[in-house]
């Protein structure tokens, strides 16, 4: 590569760089910074922990975050093995449900789901975890994407076949044979997963549920500091996250 390719690579990573970095600093600084005095305080940040609503709010958009990816993996990693191996034929049908959810606006989904939650919360009661079902349906077009992706690269058919002939069941097949050899997708799908709920509001706001990004929104309005600190925290954590599963698959390529 000439000096010129790599003036053009480290000027385009320096501007990513500003674009990223930018925000984060004028959050940071946001959040630690005492109006009054001019001086930095950390007190915003202790307040994540010690602000019932706040820690209430953080704990319940990660048992949402766990229990979405928990059955989208369940109801569509599953699915998409046994269409592949045994119904070929339905793959687009499969593909078409789970892109569907991007034609759809929102807040058209939330006027149209309206009438059915009302049947969830007479059933299971007015928790904020009943979301996970909502969530599901907004986090399939994207996790469909990353399994197909990884289903894709992978001979499915004879790893299926050379397992039967050893006597293995579908169960065994599909859980132990297949799914393994797709963690790559996996991973990003539950990643996907974590990052839409830990970042989705018009749902959650719309049906009075007060997830982390609705408190940090309310928040704003009487403390700046703390929702600067909220909505920080939350970019780390997902950024946390990328990286865990960048090590992760290339830990797993290294050993293949």
């Amino acid at each position: 590569m000439t000096w010129v390719g790599r003036s053009v690579r480290g000027l385009v990573l320096l501007a990513f760089a500003v674009f990223f970095l930018v925000p984060l600093w004028a959050l940071l600084d946001l959040s630690t910074k005492q109006v009054v005095t001019g001086g930095r305080t950390g007190a915003h940040w202790k307040a994540l922990v010690e602000n019932e609503q706040m820690r209430s709010a953080i704990i319940t958009s990660l048992e949402l975050a766990v229990l979405t990816v928990v059955l989208m993996l369940v109801l569509l990693l599953p699915t998409m093995i046994w269409v592949r191996l045994r119904v070929p034929r339905a793959n687009r049908l499969v593909e078409f449900l789970c892109l569907l959810p991007l034609t759809v606006p929102p807040l058209v989904i939330v006027v149209g789901i309206n009438g059915v939650y009302s049947w969830v919360n007479y059933f299971l009661g007015g928790s904020p975890l009943t979301l996970t079902f909502v969530y599901v349906v907004l986090v399939l077009p994207f996790a469909y994407r990353a399994l197909d992706a990884s289903l894709s690269a992978i001979d499915v058919t004879t790893l299926a076949e050379a397992a039967r002939s050893l006597g293995a069941g579908w169960f065994t097949v599909i859980a132990r044979v297949v799914a393994p050899n797709m963690l790559s997708g996996v991973l990003s799908a539950a990643f996907i997963g974590v990052a839409l709920v830990l970042g989705e509001y018009t749902f959650s706001s719309l049906m009075h549920f007060d997830t982390l990004p609705v408190t940090i929104v309310l928040l704003g309005k009487s403390d700046t500091g703390a929702s600067m600190a909220a909505a920080l925290a939350t970019m780390l954590l997902t950024a946390l996250l990328l990286v865990a599963l960048s090590l992760l698959d290339r830990r797993r390529s290294e050993r293949n």
